[in-house]
């Protein structure tokens, strides 16, 4: 990026450099989304005029289109439009982190230690309230636990991955006992939230995941800089005068978290934080505030567009976690074809 790109902005005391460039893709990407959830909000067995959409989001809709949008419709996409954003910072902040394009909260075991709290939350019928609070812990606490199993004295980011994708299969694993040893039909809710949907979310999905990006998206933007100085290797960020291993527990815990929140409303909605990412990187270039928020838009627009189409452009109706599956794993087959032709 050419120092003659960016600007120098000034917000009371405060003063820094933005590229106009950066900041007209994260606009456009944003604006992007809310334009492709107004879409969303005319799709579905009963077609909506633009117009009559408008008015129910204004409170001047009648009767039937204020509960066909504001009750069946809108919590959904919202969700959507919150759950992608979620999931692609957080595949951002890990890939950066490890200095891997092949790395994902669902690769390394965090979305597994989610997945194992939540399933045993779910089967015990303990209070839904407290599941994005269970989620969050298992994710923190599968995340820890590959953190303490790799640390040697230092944290490398090759024995990590394999730490991770060993706590992974555990994990996974564990998950099947506790299917096993559930009864029928509390296992058919787990296995329903397993697949990754958005079926069925409310507002209280939708303010759980507003109020994560809230606390986790500002700290994100804080730690963009020592992430990026992190690329470096130890030694530079050092040099630099970053507490190298607070920070990477910070990205962790704030990675952990945007992974917690999607997978506490979603499920362990696959690839969307292994895919975004390389997709922003190509468009948006290194590490920055920029890039995260680039990316949380690109996420949102991937996992909408996915639950859209697995709503209303197939013959039977699909769950979006199917959706991204299908999407994802070619796209990871094509992207290790590729790191491998180049070593």
């Amino acid at each position: 990026m050419s120092a003659r790109r960016l600007r120098l902005v000034q917000a009371g005391p405060f003063a820094f450099r933005v590229d106009p460039g950066t900041v007209a893709r994260v606009a456009g990407a944003w604006l992007a989304l809310l334009a492709l959830g107004a879409w969303g909000l005319t799709l579905g067995s009963y077609r909506l005029p633009v117009i009559d959409v408008v008015r129910s989001l204004l409170g001047a809709g009648t009767a039937d289109t204020q509960f066909i949008v504001m009750t069946l419709r809108l919590p959904r996409v919202l969700a959507a439009m919150l759950v992608g954003p979620a999931l692609a910072m957080s595949g951002g902040i890990f890939q950066g982190l490890l200095r891997n394009p092949l790395v994902s909260p669902d690769v390394i075991g965090v979305n597994a230690g989610a997945s194992v709290a939540a399933v045993y939350w779910i089967v015990t019928h303990r209070p839904p309230a407290l599941l994005p609070l269970i989620a969050f812990a298992g994710a923190l606490a599968a995340a820890a636990f590959v953190y303490l199993l790799t640390w040697r004295g230092h944290i490398s980011g090759a024995r990590l991955i394999l730490v991770g994708i060993g706590a992974n299969a555990l994990l996974t694993a564990a998950t099947t006992a506790i299917f096993l040893r559930a009864d029928v039909y509390e296992a058919a809710s787990a296995y329903r939230w397993m697949t990754g949907s958005l079926a069925g979310s409310d507002w209280s999905d939708v303010i759980t995941l507003a109020v994560a990006l809230a606390v986790l998206v500002p700290p994100g933007l804080v730690l963009m800089w020592p992430l990026r100085a992190l690329q470096y290797g130890d030694l530079t960020a050092r040099s630099l005068g970053l507490p190298v291993e607070g920070v990477r527990l910070a990205l962790m815990a704030v990675g952990c978290g945007l992974s917690a929140a999607a997978v506490s409303v979603a499920g362990p909605v696959g690839f969307v934080a292994f895919m975004v990412p390389h997709l922003a990187r190509m468009l948006a270039g290194p590490p920055g505030g920029g890039l995260f928020l680039f990316t949380g838009a690109l996420g949102g627009l991937l996992l909408l567009g996915a639950d859209l189409v697995g709503q209303h452009a197939l013959p039977v109706s699909l769950p979006v976690g199917v959706i991204t599956a299908a999407l994802g794993a070619p796209y990871f087959l094509f992207l290790l074809y590729r790191t491998n032709a180049r070593m």
